[in-house]
């Protein structure tokens, strides 16, 4: 199952997830409104049976009353728990006691975890999520949380950093990032707020209960009323707990499969079995050794391994299961032997810390290649890079110079970071954007610009963008006012020449994308219903776009145009470049609503303009990242570029 069946899966299942809440919250309604009405049956001076026509009668307006009132405080419940978490998978990791780890950060195990996260990220074609720790929690364990990949975090605690090696820390990655792409972490959220919901009634019951003794208290009839809040309380825990049962069922059966289908996900992209493998051997062989010692009930379904222990209410399939998903020779005697090697070691926290140190250093100076860029499996790398595209992109990173890279991970230095990204080649073109810096960020900032470019510290064209990417996760860290108004330095500093480069309108333009989407992630549209039949203009202008970026002349460019136009069955001409970019941006706006199934014939389009003439140019290919980062679609690192 590729990327898009995966988000078209992820909608139906979120559907049925709706349908579930709609189903408890029905049926809670009507018993609630069963002991409405037994409780003004008990009341009644009459003996009137509580199911009679006579009494719903009597008190229908009641009745209506109660349904409106407990829908109300349910529906009310489950809507505003799932706004509380809208500002982001932080809020979730931050809930749970996790610490962010600084992009800057100088621990070697949390730098390689930094390292592998930043690595996957890139290769993967998404924003660098925000990192947390749970420092308190021993076991072995992780989750990913967020509405979108712009406001995503992941979370592993400080158990995972110290007893997993870098090979395994890398498995629970890839799992975590299989969520982040296939669409489960808002899945995740709105189960959440849907479980809150129903625990509502119960909350409601516990408090009548507590309650009740002082309610009553000095009148005539205070027994009789104690009575009545008593036996309401009762039945209110009782429905509450009863609704949280199905609830938790419906919670369990969805997990479970999305489980085995990121573990999955998670061997594709290490193309390591023992990575994943690994991991989940040492949380077996450990004994329990993914259980928290925080209240893991809401994020249970979030989790890397099991969070409590609960059998009937499992969101993970037996551990044992998994291991033999993976190795399927795997037994329980290999387990029994590994337990007994591991409580023999010593000191393995710091082992892996003087591991994590080596790896540091190994990797300086490291070189290699990257995938293919290739038409035919495309679609199969989106969402799902495989092994060859985290080791390019791993490259990448480690041949950025380091002063760049710490400047990158800077909360203070990130924004100078991405300005130093649109200096141009030209003394005097550079000389005027220098004084737009200083007037916009002032003499500090102007500082810090002069320093980074008395480095003398060239920078590769291939190497901007995964430097950008970098950049992102402290530069959300700057407050909203002033990513504004960076947001507006870059658009003046594009624009200085009278003309807008690619990686000048992919900077300005991922920017404001991710500021928009962090602001308000539960309002991010990932996908429509529109077709692309529905916006031919829309479509042939990015076409257009795209094949007079990454061809030399008018005939190869023609050539490269129509070959896309035919993918998706579309019938038009080559359209100019004439203030290109504002177009570019409301077509892709519009172009975003598009049905999944349609979003991928669109980038198989893509990919027919940029491999017409057998190779991509590092602006053909930021662009193309562009298009498909708008459209919520993550391309993988594809190849080489050539500048």
């Amino acid at each position: 199952m590729n990327f898009f069946e995966q988000q078209q899966s992820a909608r139906r299942q979120s559907r049925w997830l709706i349908f579930g809440f709609i189903l408890i919250a029905l049926i809670i309604v009507i018993v609630v409104d069963l002991v409405v009405m037994a409780v003004l049956s008990l009341s009644n001076t009459t003996s009137v049976d509580f199911l009679s026509a006579q009494n719903l009668n009597n008190n229908w307006g009641t009745l209506l009353a109660s349904s409106g009132v407990t829908a109300g405080i349910i529906s009310i419940s489950s809507l505003g728990k799932i706004a509380s978490l809208r500002s982001g998978g932080g809020k979730v990791a931050k809930s749970m006691g996790a610490t962010v780890v600084s992009p800057d950060v100088r621990d070697p195990l949390r730098r390689r975890y930094y390292n592998v996260v930043e690595e996957i990220a890139i290769a993967s074609g998404v924003p660098v999520p925000e990192i947390y720790v749970m420092e308190n929690e021993s076991g072995i364990n992780a989750f990913a949380a967020g509405y979108s990949s712009s406001d995503a975090a992941i979370a592993v605690t400080q158990g995972a950093l110290e007893k997993l090696n870098r090979a395994e820390l890398q498995g629970v990655i890839a799992h975590e990032f299989s969520h982040i792409l296939n669409g489960d972490m808002r899945i995740n959220i709105r189960l959440m707020g849907v479980l809150f919901g129903i625990l509502i009634a119960a909350v409601i019951g516990r408090k009548l209960l507590s309650s009740g003794r002082y309610i009553g208290r000095g009148s005539r009839d205070g027994a009789a009323g104690i009575a009545v809040i008593f036996a309401a309380g009762t039945a209110l825990m009782l429905i509450g707990y009863i609704g949280l049962f199905f609830a938790r069922l419906i919670k369990a059966k969805l997990s479970q499969q999305r489980e085995y289908l990121a573990d999955a996900s998670a061997v594709q992209f290490t193309r390591d079995p023992d990575g994943i493998g690994g991991a989940l051997k040492k949380i077996a062989a450990y004994g329990r050794h993914s259980h928290l010692q925080s209240d893991s009930e809401e994020v249970s379904h979030m989790l890397f391994g099991s969070g409590r222990r609960r059998a009937m209410f499992a969101t993970h399939p037996p551990i044992l299961q998994r291991i033999q998903r993976i190795e399927p020779a795997y037994t329980q005697e290999q387990l029994d032997n590994l337990a007994k090697r591991l409580r023999a070691e010593e000191n393995r926290e710091h082992l892996q810390a003087k591991k994590a140190e080596k790896e540091l250093k190994e990797k300086k100076g490291k070189s290699g290649g990257a995938s293919i860029f290739n038409v035919g499996n495309i679609i199969d790398n989106i969402g799902n890079p495989d092994v060859q595209q985290i080791l390019a992109a791993a490259v990448v990173v480690t041949s950025i110079p380091d002063e760049l890279t710490s400047a990158a991970h800077s909360v203070e230095w990130a924004p100078e970071i991405l300005l130093y990204c649109l200096l141009d080649s030209d003394p005097k073109i550079r000389e005027q954007q220098l004084l737009i810096v200083a007037q916009k960020r002032g003499d500090f900032g102007l500082e810090k610009m002069t320093f980074l470019l008395n480095l003398k510290r060239s920078l590769a064209a291939d190497q901007r963008l995964p430097l950008m990417e970098m950049a992102f996760p402290a530069l959300k860290q700057r407050p909203e006012n002033e990513i504004e108004k960076l947001i507006e330095t870059v658009d003046l500093l594009a624009n200085i020449d009278g003309k807008v480069a690619t990686f000048e309108y992919l900077l300005a333009r991922q920017i404001s994308q991710l500021l928009n989407e962090t602001k308000s992630p539960g309002a991010v549209v990932t996908f429509g219903n529109k077709r692309i039949s529905h916006m031919p203009e829309a479509t042939m202008l990015v076409l257009s776009v795209l094949a007079q970026h990454g061809h030399e002349d008018l005939e190869s460019t023609q050539e490269a145009f129509q070959k896309g136009a035919k993918k998706i069955e579309l019938v038009g001409e080559l359209q100019g470049l004439e203030n290109w970019q504002g177009r570019m941006d409301e077509a892709l706006s519009k172009l975003n609503n598009l049905r999944m199934d349609e979003k991928k014939n669109f980038v198989l389009a893509l990919s027919e303009v940029a491999a017409s003439d057998g190779r991509i140019i590092t602006e053909e290919y930021e662009l193309l990242r562009t298009i498909c980062a708008s459209l919520h679609v993550p391309l993988p690192v594809l190849q080489q570029q050539e500048a």
